[in-house]
């Protein structure tokens, strides 16, 4: 006579036996493209895992003749130098009025010419305007300093075409005026990147339910209602990827952006962590210091990238880990 069923008996194989051998197994199965991927692995060991050793310079009264072996240790002398350097100070606030300024400009901006382009229902002027919106991007800082350079020089297009409508009687040299160059920095590198940063919020909207847009017509919504309404809300998860990316890169700006742009009359305002630190490394040889305001400034995105992810997961319920 069988027995019930529930009185069968069963040979139960521990869940984390089964999990190992689920994993092996799928590891087996996958051995091809397991393979492709270690290379990827292996040189971000040897370029991004070794060279974090070299972090030990900030602790030590570093010389290139002594290495880092025999180059004396001294602790955090170095980070107790530059937390009473004006100097590093001053280019800390220019880093931070620069990226906010970037920030609260051309982040917005994104958002809104992702939603035009959008819009647009002509394929071929649609691609046009994509095209012509990115191709600064792929344009070097060396390349468009020299254009910006031209251009805001005495002789340059923007002061004859202000004198041609008399708003200025005299050429402006705008690159040699420290008050102006927050401004130029910020407007330049939000021309460069302005089209390159819709990429994700456009892809965001093509994954988007046309029948939504279609439900909110027959229901009498305007375009700007649609856009409220549907658009906005069917890419809030980018956007609030993006902006804890940008909140957390407030402290790196951009060094080819200021080695191009800056001059000796406008180095109060242009000097920036990047510049700072390439001045300090590379001008004045004292590499021990030079890594620790480095430290610093990882260590301080770092917290600026939690603190954004916690408050966009309070106020907004979405995060990105």
């Amino acid at each position: 006579m069988l027995k019930p069923a529930e009185e069968t008996y069963k040979i139960v194989i521990p869940r984390k036996s089964q999990n190992g051998l689920s994993k092996r197994k799928k590891f087996m199965g996958q051995w091809q493209l397991q393979t492709m991927i270690w290379p990827a692995i292996i040189l971000l060991i040897i370029f991004n895992i070794i060279p974090l050793f070299g972090l030990i310079v900030a602790f030590q009264d570093y010389s290139p003749i002594d290495g880092f072996i025999d180059s004396p240790f001294v602790g955090l002398d170095n980070f107790k130098a530059f937390l009473t350097d004006p100097a590093f100070f001053h280019s800390l606030g220019n880093t931070l009025g620069i990226s906010i300024m970037k920030l609260i400009i051309g982040f917005p901006l994104e958002i809104i010419l992702a939603i035009l382009i959008n819009e647009l229902r002509m394929g071929r002027f649609k691609k046009t305007t994509q095209t012509i919106s990115y191709l600064p991007h792929f344009m070097s800082w060396v390349i468009l300093g020299g254009m910006l350079i031209t251009w805001l020089s005495s002789s340059g297009f923007v002061n004859s075409f202000l004198m041609s409508l008399h708003l200025i009687k005299h050429p402006i040299q705008f690159l040699a005026i420290p008050g102006l160059y927050w401004w130029l920095a910020a407007f330049s590198d939000i021309w460069k990147e302005v089209g390159w940063g819709t990429i994700l919020y456009l892809a965001a909207m093509s994954g988007i339910d046309p029948a939504l847009y279609e439900a909110a017509k027959v229901d009498g919504a305007s375009k700007f209602r649609q856009i409220w309404h549907i658009t906005l809300p069917g890419i809030r998860g980018i956007v609030t990827l993006m902006f804890v990316l940008r909140i957390s890169s407030l402290i790196g700006s951009n060094l080819d952006q200021a080695l191009v742009l800056q001059n000796p009359s406008n180095l109060t305002n242009s000097q920036v962590i990047d510049s700072f630190v390439y001045f300090m490394a590379m001008k004045q040889g004292d590499f021990s210091y030079a890594t620790a305001v480095g430290i610093l400034g990882s260590i301080v995105s770092i917290i600026m990238l939690l603190i954004a992810n916690f408050l966009t997961r309070k106020f907004n319920d979405t995060t990105i880990f």
